[in-house]
């Protein structure tokens, strides 16, 4: 299992286009992955579980996952939430 905590920097933050392309993303992947924020979680490959957090701008999240390719998954995805759109 990969953890990994960081600041969401896309702008506004985790809505309905930006959910989907972090959706794809982790789709792509085939280990399990979840987002966390203020101790709920949910599947990131799910954009309603994602869209059901109200992910913006500046808030802090943990990525997890666990799966044959779970360091790839994490490196992106952070990579991804971490620079500004």
């Amino acid at each position: 299992m990969v953890e990994k905590t960081l600041v969401v920097a896309v702008n506004p933050g985790l809505q309905a286009g930006i959910a989907s392309e972090f959706v794809q993303k982790a789709n792509s992947y085939v280990s399990e992955i979840f987002l966390e924020k203020a101790n709920r979680r949910v599947n990131a490959k799910s954009i309603m579980g994602l869209l059901s957090l109200a992910v913006t701008n500046g808030d802090t999240i943990t990525l997890l996952s666990d799966g044959d390719d779970d360091q790839e998954a994490i490196d992106v995805l952070a990579n991804f939430l971490s620079n500004p759109s």
